[in-house]
């Protein structure tokens, strides 16, 4: 499903340059679940925010389903973002002014902006997708409630469904219980764990032991490599 080959990021020049992945080399196939541990500044996150195709600024080589992410346009890339990976992060990242429903149509919109005339999804499709993934996670009594009004377990539920709404390949989860007590954490872990069990790939990074053990395949990250 995806190949990294020798992966090397670099921030800085000449004498201020920091390496922050290192010569890199991961498969990731699918229906893996993998977590990634490492300390902070180890490269998690920017290994991430590549393999997100969040950043193409870096050395070496990128397959994702066949395609090479590197001579892609910003304009492909974008449209691959949007329809193959879906992101759940340690913040939420949903828009506090917005309903649960609308945060999660959202993640739609913007990629049916990028779609052909003729592949666009109809506003009724969208709305009863969404409906349908918030009811699946168990929020439907707070679908109208804006974001800022929800518990962080009830946001987190509303990130993964955003996550969802494109039926993406892929869902790359930063820290996904960080902000969460232990109990919230855990209903959101078995969700995930479920959402593999149905097929999807997922990748953790995470400095809890209890959110690796999820996880079929565990590895570390120290000084810009898995180990």
């Amino acid at each position: 499903m995806i190949t990294l080959k020798n992966i090397n990021k670099i921030y800085g020049e000449d004498g201020n340059a920091q390496t922050v992945i290192d010569d890199l080399t991961f498969e990731i196939k699918q229906g893996d679940m993998i977590s990634i541990m490492g300390p902070s500044g180890s490269g998690k996150s920017t290994l991430l925010n590549i393999i997100g195709l969040l950043d193409n600024n870096y050395g070496g080589d990128y397959i994702f389903e066949e395609v090479d992410c590197r001579s892609m346009t910003d304009k492909e890339r974008a449209y691959m973002r949007n329809t193959k990976i879906g992101f759940v992060f340690q913040s939420f990242h949903l828009i506090r002014d917005l309903s649960a429903l609308e945060n999660v149509k959202m993640g739609m919109v913007i990629a049916n902006s990028k779609r052909k005339i003729r592949e666009k999804i109809s506003k009724k499709k969208m709305n009863q997708k969404a409906v349908e993934l918030l009811k699946t996670l168990g929020l439907e009594d707070v679908m109208e409630k804006k974001a800022s009004k929800l518990s962080g377990g009830q946001q987190q539920r509303v990130a993964i469904a955003r996550a969802l709404i494109n039926d993406p390949d892929l869902i790359l989860a930063d820290e996904p219980t960080g902000a969460l007590d232990q109990k919230t954490g855990k209903e959101i872990m078995d969700i995930l764990k479920n959402l593999n069990q149905k097929g999807k790939t997922i990748l953790i990074v995470t400095h809890d032991q209890n959110v690796a053990r999820y996880c079929k395949i565990n590895k570390n990250m120290l000084d810009g490599r898995l180990v």
